[in-house]
């Protein structure tokens, strides 16, 4: 993970000749995901890199009084280490807290190779924290324990990012810290991975879906899988793709049971990459749904309105794509799924929940057709034929 030396303001630490796309006031939309009547706001060609800054909703939203600059001084954070493109947003951009969802995505770019059909491979390459301060929150009744006297409500915990030791720290609240007043506070510390919750390509909706659920054009998946090397595939909806991003990450634990994951801006480089319809079928079989490929992990998404349904989808999308892919018999997947791949919960907040398959492909390396897959997916995923899968 790339050090921070300083705030990465917009445009600060930016490489000469870099295609950067800043989350500017024009570059954003902050709650919904762009449908096809959205202008493009840059372009990036198939094959090639792009530097996009992403902005945290946290210290942005009404309920936290829509001023950043007071939100994060209430927690020791100097005026100078603020993000301008945040205090910006909040102070100008259209956000309906009662219709709209909390995120602010920048997009939508065209990708002008892709092609409605087509899949869009994207692979971060660098994902720089901004800041080095975050926020877990629970709110609005969302999280899993909604309901519940002890849980639900409207609170957070603001956390510091030792970006350098890639761990995150917060203090622990008396009662229930030893310690007293006259001594550091306890503090628990756990590991940094940061992902972008949100990728997508645009809808062919003529009408901006909510940033909340997640869908077949990806969108807030939170898929905590999808650090730097990983790839994350998308069908394409439209001309152009129109690929977006936000909902950036410090950390996250699958579930995301309260309602978010340390939300903190991220800078982010990407590499994209199209690839044509009848090409994308022959590799993978189905299409239809996001699936990625994280450092030797083949993971199948499925999403639904209840865990069961979403649990459903992923294991029929890992059939079809490991009987395709591999050349093995349908019923043989299903058996080989109950007994060596893990289906875990990606979240169970978003209104549409996700479920992910976690499928080790050095399984498969015995097969005739072993070979050959893992050459031509490589094409698109670097990390594909690594051996030693972090889940």
């Amino acid at each position: 993970m790339k050090r921070i030396s300083q705030i990465l303001q917009t445009g600060t630490c930016i490489p000469e000749q870099s295609n950067y796309i800043p989350s500017t006031t024009s570059n954003v939309l902050w709650g919904r995901l762009p449908c096809r009547n959205d202008r493009m706001i840059g372009t990036v060609h198939s094959g090639n890199e792009i530097t996009i800054d992403t902005i945290s909703h946290e210290g942005l939203l009404e309920d936290q009084g829509s001023d950043p600059m007071a939100y994060f001084a209430t927690h020791g954070v100097a005026a100078n280490d603020v993000l301008n493109d945040g205090i910006a947003i909040a102070r100008e951009c259209h956000h309906n807290p009662d219709t709209d969802g909390p995120h602010v995505v920048t997009g939508p770019i065209a990708v002008p190779e892709a092609h409605p059909g087509d899949l869009l491979a994207i692979t971060p390459t660098t994902l720089a924290p901004r800041v080095p301060y975050g926020v877990i929150s629970t709110r609005h009744a969302r999280g899993v324990l909604a309901g519940s006297e002890d849980f639900d409500g409207n609170y957070g915990q603001f956390c510091r990012a030792d970006v350098e030791n890639e761990t995150a720290w917060f203090p622990v609240q008396a009662p229930y810290s030893a310690n007293t007043s006259s001594e550091p506070a306890s503090t628990v510390r756990f590991p940094m991975r940061p992902f972008l919750g949100i990728m997508g390509v645009t809808t062919a909706s003529n009408q901006r879906p909510s940033s909340i659920p997640p869908a077949d054009y990806g969108g807030n998946i939170d898929l905590r899988n999808l650090t730097v090397g990983s790839t994350l595939f998308l069908p394409v909806q439209i001309e152009g793709a129109g690929l977006y991003i936000g909902d950036p990450h410090f950390a996250q634990g699958n579930g995301e049971v309260s309602l978010t994951a340390l939300e903190a801006s991220l800078r982010a480089t990407l590499r994209v990459q199209v690839i044509p319809a009848d090409e994308a079928k022959r590799l993978f079989g189905r299409t239809d749904l996001p699936f990625a490929i994280s450092h030797g992990t083949l993971v199948p998404m499925g999403f639904g309105s209840m865990l069961d349904d979403a649990l459903s989808q992923s294991v029929e999308h890992a059939i079809d794509m490991i009987a395709a892919m591999f050349e093995m018999p349908r019923q043989q997947v299903y058996l080989l799924l109950s007994a060596a791949v893990d289906f875990d919960v990606t979240q169970a907040v978003d209104i549409t929940k996700g479920v992910h398959g976690l499928i080790d492909l050095s399984m498969f390396q015995q097969l005739p057709a072993y070979e050959r897959t893992m050459r031509d997916i490589k094409t698109y995923a670097d990390d594909a034929s690594q051996t030693n899968p972090t889940h």
